[in-house]
């Protein structure tokens, strides 16, 4: 299957990994390009030191083009894209900040740039910017979806740029992929489906819930990391995105939860605090939610705490009844794609 997505990055099928914390990890992403799609790396939970090792790693385990991500809101982020251009990853992807500086320096080396947009305003912006495609994300998906679903944003935003689309949030199967196509779209992202596969390192608990759970069985709201956020709804979950007295975190956990990060990133504890406050109280609000809600998540994704855990999943999670790996996953997507094609052609 060819498409502006397939051309611009080199490989065989339209389908990208999303960048998920603890999930996207090397052997994650290795079996995503392996298979004929795009593996990214989630580089949010790393250090410089170990974005440096785990891109190291994906090149041993693969020779195809991969990507990384850089969410750069998040403390560390630019060390870990300055990291990405120093070892000249074929594809970055930037999401919440301006990356018209990572698209100039990849360039530079014939890489490829990829911003994850949630509306028109930021998909123009970022294609101003430099961007080679974007990462269209609706309001089913995983973690940060926007406020419009995907089946009016991607046309929407196909009609404002002139780079690919790579639709994001609702997507499966085959038939999923033949309607982002229909749509505009170049290709389409996944997250949720990933997870359920032979190869992902998502902890049994989890993976075993997410198949039994239906398209109704997420949660969404701004309470649990300040942003609008989707998760399995699990009694875990229902908790954290509670909203807090006066409407604000609990900074006290958040604190502890923040030293805990610095300590991670290899960031001085003072340096961290000193660099959120200087922020404002906005983001220095928003901090302390990512904090707690950074905590939650590696708790369900590595750890398997029903107790406290949260798991970032999106209404796909309704569609999931199996577990594949991840090359027969890409074959039966491409082959569904097909058969709907063949089936419209009948009918159209």
């Amino acid at each position: 299957m060819k498409t502006r997505v397939t051309e611009l990055f080199g490989i065989r099928y339209p389908i990208v990994l999303s960048g998920m914390s603890w999930i996207s990890v090397p052997e994650m992403v290795a079996a995503v390009s392996n298979a004929g799609g795009l593996g990214i790396l989630a580089t949010g939970p790393f250090s410089a030191d170990e974005t440096r090792q785990a891109v190291k790693k994906i090149r041993t385990f693969t020779d195809k083009p991969f990507g990384a991500n850089a969410t750069l809101l998040f403390p560390g982020a630019r060390e870990n894209a300055m990291v990405l251009l120093e070892e000249e990853v074929p594809v970055i992807n930037f999401s919440l900040g301006k990356g018209d500086w990572i698209a100039e320096a990849a360039h530079r080396y014939g890489g490829k740039v990829v911003a994850t947009v949630v509306n028109g305003r930021h998909a123009k912006r970022a294609e101003e910017q430099g961007s080679d495609a974007l990462i269209v994300t609706g309001h089913e998906a995983a973690a940060h979806g926007g406020d419009v679903t995907s089946l009016v944003l991607v046309p929407g935003i196909v009609d404002l740029v002139n780079i690919p689309v790579i639709a994001a949030g609702g997507f499966a199967d085959g038939r999923g992929l033949a309607a982002a196509l229909a749509l505009g779209a170049d290709g389409i992202a996944m997250g949720t489906r990933f997870m359920s596969t032979k190869e992902r390192p998502l902890h049994e608990n989890y993976k075993q819930i997410s198949l039994e759970k239906d398209a109704t069985d997420t949660i969404y709201g701004t309470h649990f990391d300040g942003l609008g956020c989707r998760s399995l709804k699990t009694k875990a979950a229902v908790r954290a995105y509670r909203k807090g007295l006066f409407g604000l975190p609990n900074f006290l956990e958040a604190t502890t939860n923040a030293k805990n990060i610095a300590g991670t990133l290899n960031i001085p504890s003072l340096k961290l605090f000193a660099g959120v406050l200087a922020s404002g109280w906005k983001n220095s609000v928003m901090m302390a939610y990512l904090a707690n809600a950074f905590k939650a998540i590696q708790m369900a994704s590595e750890d398997g705490d029903m107790r406290r855990g949260v798991l970032p999943v999106g209404q796909t999670t309704g569609l999931l009844h199996d577990v594949p790996s991840v090359s027969g996953l890409l074959d039966r997507i491409i082959s569904e794609a097909g058969e709907v094609k063949e089936r419209l052609s009948l009918v159209i």
